[in-house]
This record gives C-alpha cells, sequence and structure tokens, in this order.
C-alpha cells in the first residue's frame, strides 16, 4: 500500500517500479473509447464465434437426432421382417396389430425428421418445423402412453417410446432458442455501437 501510496504521489513517472507496479488500480485517464474500426472489428468477430457456435450446436443436435432416426429404422426393419421379435416391441403383442407399432415408428421418425429440418434451416419458417415436431411429438407420446396404460404391467424400461421424438424435438426447440437469443444479443451490441457513433 505504502508503494501504491508513493507512485500516486510521484504521478506515476518514477522507472524504479516498473517490473512491480504493473497491477495498479486504474484511473479515468486509464479509460478512453475505443474508435470505429476497433468497435467494427470487435462486433464482427463476436458474430462470426457467435455463427460459429450456432451452427456447431445445432449439427451436433441434428446428429443426435440421426442416430435416433438411425435406430428407429433399425426397429421398424425389425418389425417388418420379424414381427414382434424386438423386445420393447414384444410387449405390445396382444394390445396393438404390428402395422400400427410400425406406423407409430414412423411417425417417430417423421417428428425427428422434421426438428432437424428446423435445426439445420436457415429460412424464417424453420420455427414452424421445431413447433410442428413439438406438437405431432406430443400426440405420438400420447398414443404410446395410452398403449401401455393398457398392459398389465407398466414398463418403464420403455418410456423412450413416448418421449424420445418428443424430447428431440423439445431440445431443439430449446437449443433453437438459446441460439437465436445470443444472436439478438449481438445484433443489439451492433445497435448499441451505431447509436453511439450517431450521437
Amino acid at each position: 500500500m505504502k508503494r501504491l501510496a508513493r507512485r500516486w504521489k510521484n504521478g506515476g513517472s518514477d522507472g524504479e517500479y516498473d517490473a512491480e507496479d504493473n497491477f495498479s488500480l486504474p484511473t479515468s485517464a486509464d479509460f478512453h473509447p475505443i474508435d470505429t474500426e476497433e468497435q467494427e472489428e470487435l462486433v464482427r468477430s463476436l458474430e462470426r464465434s457467435q455463427a460459429q457456435q450456432s451452427r456447431f450446436w445445432r449439427r451436433v443436435f441434428s446428429g443426435l437426432l440421426c442416430c435416433y432416426v438411425a435406430f428407429l429404422i433399425f426397429s421398424i426393419h425389425g418389425q417388418t421382417t420379424m414381427p414382434w421379435e424386438l423386445q420393447h416391441h414384444a410387449y405390445f403383442m396382444y394390445e396393438m396389430e404390428s402395422r400400427l407399432v410400425i406406423a407409430a415408428d414412423w411417425a417417430g421418425v417423421f417428428v425427428c425428421l422434421m426438428a432437424v429440418a428446423g435445426l439445420l434451416q436457415y429460412s424464417r419458417s424453420h420455427r414452424d418445423w421445431l413447433w410442428f415436431a413439438c406438437y405431432s411429438g406430443v400426440l405420438l407420446a400420447v398414443f404410446w402412453l395410452y398403449h401401455m396404460l393398457k398392459l398389465a404391467t407398466f414398463r418403464w424400461e420403455v418410456i423412450w417410446l413416448p418421449l424420445g421424438p418428443l424430447c428431440g424435438a423439445a431440445f431443439s426447440l430449446y437449443v433453437d432458442d438459446l441460439m437465436n437469443e445470443s444472436c439478438e444479443e449481438v445484433k443489439k451490441l451492433r445497435n448499441y455501437m451505431y447509436s453511439f457513433k450517431g450521437r
């Protein structure tokens, strides 16, 4: 503290404290606004970073949904070629017809593909795809839960049948909201920059 007080008294002109006094408290003279070009470059770098992050996370969640779609297609193939051989379908052997199970799995595929389309599209209608996926996922979840409740004992191990597509669509909508929110923050920053320049 004594060294800091001495430096302030001397006006910071002494060179003897250069090595150790780099951590002095800032004064009002240390703060100066950055010029227009620096502002522009900073905002541009934030926009690039946000766009990269958005593309990355959208592709990650789209990839996860595509893996789930591949599993559902495998499940459809199994039910078509060897009905009721797969354990998660065998529970419903006496509750519903095989073609109804196949149709429900195809519905799950379409829900996930709508969510992928909503994540990867860069148009105004991409939100519509995500909302359609969520609504369809709710209907599919109701269908599966209705038939699960008709079983003699409720099978928790197949709870992913009703919740899988619905959760995939809901997470896609959540990711899209987060990415849009960060994009809006960067746009606000650019607007603030221009309003500051306009003064």
